[in-house]
């Protein structure tokens, strides 16, 4: 009498190879440091979401086209006005919850308020999946929060912890270390490579007795497993090449969540350091205004909206002085905007009453015919994703799709 062979589940394999791994975690992992940067002008991409919302009165200008009247907010930022493409009538398709939705601001993921709710891969990470190889460090995800959050998610929707300290961030990017803790890191990304190599063999062993299907999917295993090895080497490779050396100091420490302006800026400034020594080609920033979360449901009273526009001016501000920092550095002819697309927006269009359409978004530098404002349907909005697609274009992608986003933005051509 044949008996039906029980399923395999993913941990009695684990126990198959001997090790405690995950199998979707090396799809998941971001690419590590790779092989040194190319010789042309690399691209490079920026993407930041202020979590609270954008007052829209004072964001949305009333007219559209290369002829439009700058609103209040877009006032702050007139001096990049032609590194500049403004959108109105954007929004991710089925991405609603409110505050839920600001996980699915790089990802287009709809429904992230729903049971069971598995995010898809970040656009900085299907970028760095690309070009993360060419750089130390394939991106940085960074976040001025005093809590554990992150708009960078890997392939299989695992979040990417993020970097809240610029202090911390410029000493990883630019003070090196000393011979023994150098040392000490290839002693780890060789272990980190032995095990790799442990899984595999032990795994291919135990997989003999799989179906072709199963053994199909292990060959995809095997397959990650090998790059995983390769990037691992990578890394080693780099831990022996000097950091960049620079004049500016690390930046103070601020912890007080009120001064999330003043820890943007800092941040800010490291980041424009990262970008200029061509340490890495893909940002991510996530900045938590949670702390004025109780006057952005204003109710339309005229002192709570002063102060929240106060806030937000001073947000535009530090916009300002991160373009002005780039705009003001020189790579071979052009400008660091020249080569750097910024998507700056948030994931409500009105923190009010916690609506998630017609969002709040801009668009700078990267090579793109700018100075427009990109008016859509307000109520039957155009995919905010479409604009990923262009924005990954852009830097060499060639990919026609991304997450929700079919086409590429109606309206915004390349340089």
């Amino acid at each position: 009498m044949h008996l039906p062979r029980p399923p395999l589940s993913r941990r009695a394999f684990l126990r198959g190879a001997g090790v405690t791994l995950a199998l979707p975690f090396l799809e998941a992992m971001q690419p590590a440091y790779g092989a040194p940067a190319a010789k042309a002008i690399p691209r490079r991409m920026v993407c930041i979401q202020t979590n609270m919302g954008i007052l829209p009165q004072f964001f949305f200008p009333e007219t559209a086209g290369r002829d439009y009247v700058a609103s209040a907010y877009l006032e702050r930022l007139k001096a990049h006005r032609d590194q500049l493409t403004v959108f109105s009538g954007v929004s991710y398709p089925g991405v609603d919850g409110g505050h839920t939705a600001q996980k699915c601001f790089l990802t287009g993921t709809p429904h992230p308020a729903r049971g069971g709710f598995r995010n898809g891969i970040s656009l900085d990470q299907f970028a760095a999946e690309e070009i993360g190889n060419q750089t130390r460090h394939p991106s940085l995800v960074l976040a001025v929060t005093n809590e554990n959050a992150t708009m960078s998610f890997t392939r299989n929707g695992a979040p990417i912890p993020s970097e809240q300290s610029p202090k911390k961030l410029f000493e990883r990017l630019f003070i090196q270390g000393n011979n023994k803790e150098v040392a000490a890191n290839v002693e780890a990304l060789q272990r980190g490579r032995s095990l790799m190599d442990f899984v595999s063999d032990e795994s291919k062993r135990f997989g003999r007795s799989l179906s072709k299907n199963d053994q199909s999917r292990l060959d995809q295993y095997y397959t990650a497993v090998r790059e995983l090895e390769q990037r691992l080497h990578s890394a080693e490779e780099w831990e022996y090449k000097p950091k960049p050396a620079i004049s500016a100091k690390a930046p103070n420490e601020i912890t007080d969540a009120k001064e999330f302006v003043r820890r943007t800026e800092q941040t800010f400034d490291v980041m424009k350091l990262a970008l200029e020594t061509d340490s890495t080609r893909v940002i991510s920033l996530f900045i938590d205004t949670t702390v004025i979360h109780n006057i952005t449901h204003h109710g339309n009273r005229p002192e709570a909206l002063s102060e929240l526009r106060g806030h937000e001016e001073r947000q535009f501000d530090a916009l300002n002085g991160f373009l002005n920092a780039l705009r003001s550095t020189k790579e071979q002819g052009d400008t660091l905007l020249d080569r750097t697309q910024i998507l700056y927006g948030t994931c409500m269009g009105s923190a009010n009453s916690h609506s998630n359409v017609n969002l709040p978004v801009l668009l700078a530098g990267g090579g793109f015919r700018h100075g427009q404002h990109l008016a859509f349907d307000k109520v039957n909005n155009l995919p905010l994703t479409n604009l990923h697609v262009s924005m990954l274009q852009r830097i060499g992608i060639p990919t026609g799709e991304f997450s929700t986003g079919r086409s590429t933005m109606r309206g915004l051509e390349m340089a």
